[in-house]
């Protein structure tokens, strides 16, 4: 063989055994007659440790009633829900199986990946189990909208070919560690083109410990509930009452109330609400932009966000401790 193909088979043979083939059952309503019918899904995953946790999409098991896993031996089991981030796509199952049967993966620094790097990704595309494809990375920090309004700028972008059923599986380096998870392909008929995306193992990383231990991920809350993007910022349209930004003196809309004769006319006076232009210095163009920084923080972090203020446009500098979260579960 030569090299090339050595490294292939060494991957190969070092990880089809800490992938695993996920399949899903449950129901759906018809809305219009009121009758349920069953649904079967399929995905990968990758087995973390030797206790049995296991690394999916969120998407794979997603309003399931039943998820069974089974492993490269052909032996199936039904996973348990540990928990699941819904925002990040990320999703934790565990099986119980004795240590020695379990083959858990190692992850690399994504931090480091650089494009035209040598990826392969194995998943069970088709329900074909533990396929290997290869290819390398196409980009890095790809932005892709994968919940929602949602959107991941962080995302690594592949040419290996990954088909229904990779979801979940892990995306490998040439040493055989994992670097990302594979979650979704630009296509228009649904089959590889060429275009995989997967969530890079630095934000697996943050994750799965939170899921582990609360089932939940606890994200940073600030207090901004909506935002009107501007040339010059993001002018605040919602605070959340008594969150972290009010409490701190950000200012959005005003009510105005004037009477007239005995009718009491009420009209939001955008003008007084404060323009979002920078957080820790950093200019902010975009609501995404805004979502990604405060995302990249912990509760108890405080952040300073400068505002234009007033009809004079005064800078305004103003620092917010931010929260855990109310909305954690998916």
């Amino acid at each position: 063989m030569s090299p090339e193909e050595e490294i292939n088979v060494s991957v190969y043979e070092k990880l089809n055994k800490s992938v695993v083939h996920i399949t899903t059952k449950g129901t759906k309503s018809d809305g219009f007659f009121m009758l349920e019918y069953d649904t079967e899904g399929a995905g990968s995953g990758a087995i973390i440790d030797k206790a049995g946790h296991i690394l999916t999409n969120y998407h794979v098991i997603e309003d399931a009633q039943q998820v069974n896993v089974t492993l490269f031996n052909g032996k199936s089991y039904q996973a348990t829900f540990v928990g699941a981030d819904a925002i990040n796509d990320i999703a934790v199952i565990k099986i119980d199986e004795a240590p020695e049967v379990l083959f858990p993966v190692s992850m690399s620094d994504s931090s480091k990946l650089k494009v035209g790097q040598r990826v392969f990704a194995i998943g069970n595309p088709f329900g074909l189990e533990r396929t290997m494809t290869c290819g390398i990375i196409s980009s890095l920090n790809r932005s892709l909208k994968l919940r929602g309004n949602r959107t991941i700028k962080s995302i690594i972008q592949i040419d290996a070919a990954v088909n229904p059923g990779n979801s979940g599986g892990p995306l490998l380096n040439s040493h055989g560690q994992l670097i990302g998870i594979n979650t979704a392909i630009a296509s228009n008929t649904g089959q590889s083109s060429g275009v995989g995306f997967a969530i890079p193992s630095n934000l697996v990383a943050r994750v799965v410990p939170q899921l582990l231990t609360h089932g939940h991920m606890i994200h940073p809350e600030i207090g901004i509930q909506r935002v009107y993007e501007t040339e010059q910022g993001l002018l605040i349209a919602k605070l959340t009452p008594g969150g972290p930004a009010e409490k701190a003196g950000l200012r959005g809309p005003k009510i105005v109330r004037q009477r007239r004769g005995l009718i009491v006319i009420e009209r939001v006076d955008r003008g007084a609400a404060d323009l979002i232009v920078a957080v820790d210095q950093k200019q902010i163009k975009s609501a995404a932009d805004f979502l990604d920084y405060i995302e990249s923080k912990k509760p108890g972090d405080t952040v300073v966000v400068t505002v234009l203020r007033g009809k004079e446009q005064t800078p305004t500098k103003v620092s917010v401790t931010l929260t855990a979260s109310q909305s954690n579960r998916p």
